[in-house]
């Protein structure tokens, strides 16, 4: 099964909200959203807080906290528990394929620990700027 990882975005509803609706005053969160529910079996959000989120989860707060320009080791402890927790949820498995649909913040240190679990991994967007990441989701959806 694919399953889409799409990063947490700056831009959000002003109100607590399910994480699928909490990012949509972004439009990279929108179009990453359209795509990935045609395109995957299942997805959830990469959220610099509250790590992996079920998109129709339990509501949050909006909150102020990225990984863009974090500390190396900050990306590490993210991506460490982002792990553990794909792990858990049972998606690391060699007939799945995640497919990443985030900036480099977000995938530089997690890619490294998924290379030896047998998951296919995809960023199909990784070295786009933002106009062209938009481009590239219009293309396809």
């Amino acid at each position: 099964m694919e399953i889409g990882l799409v990063s947490c975005t700056k831009s959000k509803l002003e109100q607590a909200a399910k994480p699928a609706e909490l990012y949509t005053e972004s439009a990279f969160f929108r179009k990453a959203r359209e795509y990935v529910e045609a395109n995957h079996g299942a997805w959830y959000i990469l959220s610099a807080k509250h790590h992996l989120l079920h998109p129709d989860g339990p509501t949050i707060e909006p909150y102020e906290e990225t990984l863009n320009g974090a500390s190396v080791s900050r990306k590490r402890e993210w991506s460490q528990t982002i792990y553990e927790q794909l792990q858990r949820e049972g998606l690391l498995v060699e007939d799945n394929r995640l497919v990443l649909h985030a900036g480099r913040d977000y995938t530089e240190k997690l890619l490294p620990l998924l290379t030896d679990t047998g998951v296919g991994i995809e960023t199909p967007t990784d070295g786009l700027r933002y106009g062209e990441t938009l481009a590239w989701y219009n293309e396809r959806i």
